[in-house]
């Protein structure tokens, strides 16, 4: 999830078309860097989401963000005119989180053959469908060795509260936050487009598929991203405030 959530700083993934996260000419570099105006459905206020952990279920199989162990999305992107590759690798690894044991997601940045950052972000379903995000370990690469990042966050710690990044019955129109954290600058939210969605990436072509478009208030970014059904994220791409683009190449099960 730091892909979306470092969008000006670090690297993202790609994935649906959200309110939640260009081409790599000149021009639309120059549009995408220019500074966004907060959209309209910008949320503010207290955020304090009730968790009860009798409520989550053992399997992440939310249709347009399903998670199964030993799952790997391959996603081919440019950041900042830079090619870089992201692997999300669906661990067989759990961590608890808030009383919740979520599934474990590795995510690996690399630039010509070399990992730049390494994120593991923590996911659970609960008996609605919808995927929280539980917190994340984000780690750089410093001087030849990873070294944790001072955006990481877990809910429950310093404030930090969970938020929803895909939810189990998405309907154009809903905001929610995906995460919240204001010490680390984690306040990604999710504005959902549409259901109906045609996309096509390296991976293939897909259709009814979930737009969102999210929004970072302390970048500040916009970014659209796409999820097809019974697959996941295929795309996402910065729209305003910065300039990034992500697609799905292909997926492997391990």
């Amino acid at each position: 999830m730091r892909r979306g959530a470092l969008l000006a700083g670090a690297a993202v993934v790609a994935l649906a078309a959200t309110a939640c996260g260009g081409s790599s000419g000149g021009g639309s570099k120059a549009a995408t860097a220019s500074k966004p105006t907060p959209p309209s459905w910008e949320m503010h206020g207290a955020y304090a989401p009730k968790i009860d952990p009798a409520n989550f279920v053992a399997t992440i199989d939310n249709r347009w963000f399903p998670l199964i162990p030993g799952t790997t999305f391959h996603y081919v992107g440019v950041k900042d005119g830079a090619r870089q590759n992201d692997d999300m690798t669906v661990t067989h690894e759990t961590k608890q989180v808030v009383g919740v044991t979520a599934t474990v997601v590795r995510d690996v940045v690399s630039q010509g053959g070399k990992p730049l950052e390494r994120t593991d972000d923590w996911y659970a379903q609960d008996k609605q469908g919808n995927v929280w995000y539980l917190g994340e370990d984000a780690f750089d690469l410093k001087n030849g060795k990873f070294v944790k990042a001072g955006d990481s966050w877990e809910s429950g710690v310093h404030g930090a509260q969970p938020g929803i990044i895909v939810s189990g019955n998405p309907k154009p129109g809903d905001v929610y936050r995906q995460e919240y954290y204001p010490p680390g600058e984690a306040l990604d939210q999710a504005h959902v487009l549409a259901l109906d969605a045609s996309l096509r990436v390296p991976a293939g072509s897909f259709d009814h598929v979930l737009s969102t478009e999210e929004w970072s208030p302390v970048e500040p970014q916009m970014e659209a991203k796409f999820y097809a059904s019974g697959l996941g994220e295929v795309k996402e791409q910065v729209t305003a405030g910065g300039h990034e683009q992500f697609s799905l190449v292909s997926v492997t099960h391990g």
